[in-house]
């Protein structure tokens, strides 16, 4: 098994602090994946996957 080479960028805290936003946040959007994108850029993530 390959193991991830980005490692873990974020510490459990922010990750925490993540999914609450996205589970206080969620009802004001369609779905839950549009709360995520809405909400990640703000907490400094970025969706760096290829394309």
């Amino acid at each position: 098994m390959e193991k991830n080479k980005c490692g873990n960028r974020y510490s459990p805290e922010v990750r925490m602090r993540a999914v609450r936003m996205v589970f206080e946040h969620q009802g004001e959007f369609e779905s839950q994946s549009a709360a995520i994108k809405s909400i990640a850029p703000k907490i400094g993530w970025c969706d760096d996957r290829p394309t």
